[in-house]
């Protein structure tokens, strides 16, 4: 015979102080851990997200990232041509890049920031057919001329549409301002890729990496066979989504794995004062146990009865925590890719998923925290507690 739900209910409303304590305290635990995992969510979405599944990146063989990459002119023309590659009336859709760091100065605190100033062709807008341009327009090749992404221009000093900035020995003006969704390019800087060269005075016809827009996601494995078979052609090939998903691996690792921590200890805190308060129950209730046991109760219904009381108080204090984080999603900030050693902006992205794993955190820290205490109230001797009746 079970012990009704209401009778938890209303015991935890009759000692509603202890439990407002326990829930407060699952309540933050949640908040902070939901709060870390929607960090590392929103950077790792930022960064595959500027990746397309129709386009491969192309760089040199054994390079971690583009920015340590070489690719030649001459290897650029065989790209052009290899089988998978979509072309337009202008040519072969395919944009050889360079990538260099300036620092600007952050709006908010007049700290400089290293931002990521991309060389592109002019194809790169065929190539990239995501990003938009929102305000002014595109750069005229071989002019000083920048357009910057939309995070960029709200961020730095001196990006704004029509400023003149001196950065790498020149000087040059914004023209543009473009909108890529929000992916990773929101927070670059991009410019003609052989004024960049010049102004930084490289290595003139060489270039970092290349993007290739395909005919289909499905090209891509015609394409990579046919370049990496070619002996001219030391490169590896990637789907830029896939390139961009493994650039976010090191940041995103790192957070989870504080986050877990942060979150493993102030869950043992809350769970000690999940024990404290069904303790407390159970001691102040032994003659109300006793005498449900002297009615015919069974040890497992005082055992399930006291774990749903736990398991209420923890819901409770897993829900208040994933309300109090909610606000936090589309809250946009910003940090260091260790990867690219470049300030990246990304949001913070509050899923469902979050949530949900946000209660069962709560809930597993309520039934370790309810178990003991259950198992004490199941063992109480019944002769005992109704004497003193």
């Amino acid at each position: 015979m079970a012990i009704p739900v209401i009778y938890n209910l209303r015991s935890v409303r009759a000692r509603w102080t202890s439990a407002i304590v326990a829930i407060l305290g699952i309540a933050g635990t949640v908040s902070v851990f939901v709060a870390m995992m929607s960090l590392a969510r929103g950077f790792k979405m930022t960064l595959v997200s500027s990746g397309s599944t129709q386009n491969a990146m192309v760089r040199r063989a054994g390079s971690t990232s583009e920015i340590d990459g070489a690719v030649s002119l001459e290897q650029v023309k065989v790209l052009q041509d290899a089988p998978g590659v979509a072309r337009s009336d202008a040519g072969p859709l395919v944009s050889a890049e360079v990538v260099v760091i300036a620092a600007f100065p952050l709006k908010s605190s007049g700290t400089d920031a290293n931002v990521q100033v991309r060389g592109v062709s002019p194809m790169v807008l065929r190539v990239r057919d995501n990003i938009k341009i929102v305000a002014g327009r595109f750069f005229q090749p071989g002019l000083n001329e920048l357009v910057v992404g939309n995070h960029a221009a709200t961020s730095y000093q001196g990006l704004d549409l029509g400023d003149t900035i001196k950065f790498g020995g020149g000087a040059w003006k914004v023209v543009g301002v473009f909108d890529s969704g929000g992916g990773a390019f929101d927070s670059e800087v991009w410019a003609d890729a052989n004024v960049v060269n010049q102004v930084y005075h490289r290595p003139e016809n060489v270039f970092q990496s290349v993007t290739a827009h395909l005919t289909s996601p499905g090209a891509l494995g015609a394409f990579k066979d046919a370049l990496t078979a070619d002996p001219r052609m030391t490169v590896e090939v990637d789907r830029e989504r896939d390139y961009y998903d493994k650039q976010s691996k090191t940041l995103t690792t790192l957070i989870v794995v504080l986050g877990t921590i942060v979150a493993v200890v102030m869950g043992i805190g809350a769970v000690f004062g999940a024990l404290n308060t069904m303790y407390s129950a159970v001691a102040e209730r032994s003659r109300e146990i006793a005498t449900m046991r002297a009615l015919g109760f069974g040890a497992g219904s005082v055992v399930f009865s006291f774990l749903i009381e736990a398991l209420l108080i923890s819901f409770l204090g897993g829900l208040l925590g994933c309300l109090l984080v909610i606000p936090l999603n589309g809250l946009t900030t910003g940090t260091m890719n260790f990867q690219t050693f470049t300030y990246l902006a990304f949001a913070f992205r509050v899923t469902p998923e979050l949530l949900l794993g946000g209660i069962a955190f709560a809930l597993f820290m309520g039934l370790v925290g309810g178990v003991p205490p259950a198992i004490r109230a199941a063992r109480q001797p019944v002769s005992v507690a109704l004497r003193a009746l």
